[in-house]
């Protein structure tokens, strides 16, 4: 009985950590977006960032509720202070998204999208395919899976 009465006491901060008030508004969205080979923005003011997000995609703009979250293979989209959209293909990673809209996208694998070959995709895609039928152990059989699945997103981006 006692949990009850603490509820309002509880509940309130959480629910006060979703709301912005004007004395911390800001209208700029800061990206640093990189993979260990290596860094596409560092601290740059952008407009928008649009991730692959493991629970569905999702668009970040100045004022985001500060998220983490886990990428899934697929196509990061930023469009940049002058409209461009850039894009990347991701294999897996996180993103961050603090309450001072700075945004940290930070990817296990990525390449711009224009610099991915089709018809390689669509020949690894192939050869992934046949060592999946081929697999004699669990292990085998997952990681062929795996690959199969970053190929198919790949090609599902371009």
């Amino acid at each position: 009985m006692y949990f009850i009465r603490l509820i309002p006491r509880v509940c309130r901060p959480s629910v006060s950590r979703g709301i912005s008030t004007s004395s911390n508004l800001c209208a700029e969205l800061y990206l640093t977006f990189a993979c260990p080979r290596s860094v596409f923005y560092s601290n740059v003011e952008v407009k928008q960032v649009d991730v692959p997000g493991s629970s569905g995609a999702f668009g970040i703009l100045p004022e985001h509720v500060p998220t983490i979250a886990t990428l899934r293979p697929g196509v990061v989209g930023v469009t940049e202070k002058d409209g461009g959209v850039k894009k990347y293909f991701v294999s897996s990673g996180t993103v961050t998204v603090n309450a001072d809209s700075t945004v940290q996208v930070l990817a296990e694998e990525c390449f711009p999208l224009k610099e991915i070959d089709a018809q390689l995709v669509r020949d690894n895609l192939a050869k992934a395919q046949s060592q999946l039928s081929l697999a004699s152990t669990e292990d085998k059989k997952v990681e062929a899976q795996i690959t199969i699945e970053a190929y198919e997103s790949m090609l599902a981006a371009l």
